[in-house]
């Protein structure tokens, strides 16, 4: 069994790892995004590309995908105490926030996160 896969988004081949990762973090664009959400069966709303966002923004900075709890302390920083926690990501990200998001922001897994 290969250990790359491969996502067809607007008729180009974009290679992922066996967990679903960007092979290559330069491929990932908003149609990118939008299509690795939809094999989390996630559909991008505002809420959702706020926290994308953020997370490109501290990965461009910290070269480093935040693992949970720092995830919730990043967004209750940046956007608010109603955010930032847990259970509002949870609800936006299933299962682990931290993983899903990265990976649909296009950045590596968290370090800390199995």
């Amino acid at each position: 069994m290969s250990e790359i896969q491969t996502l067809l988004v607007e008729g180009q081949e974009v290679a992922l790892d066996k967990e679903g990762y960007l092979v290559n973090l330069e491929d990932w664009n908003e149609a990118v995004a939008t299509a690795m959400a939809a094999q989390e069966q996630i559909t991008l709303g505002p809420s959702h590309w706020e926290v994308i966002i953020l997370l490109r923004i501290f990965y461009n900075r910290h070269q480093m995908s935040p693992a949970n709890r720092a995830l919730v302390n990043l967004v209750k920083r940046d956007l608010g105490g109603d955010k930032g926690k847990s259970i509002y990501l949870m609800k936006l990200f299933k299962g682990s926030p931290a993983k899903t998001a990265s990976k649909i922001a296009g950045l590596p897994k968290p370090e800390n996160c199995l």
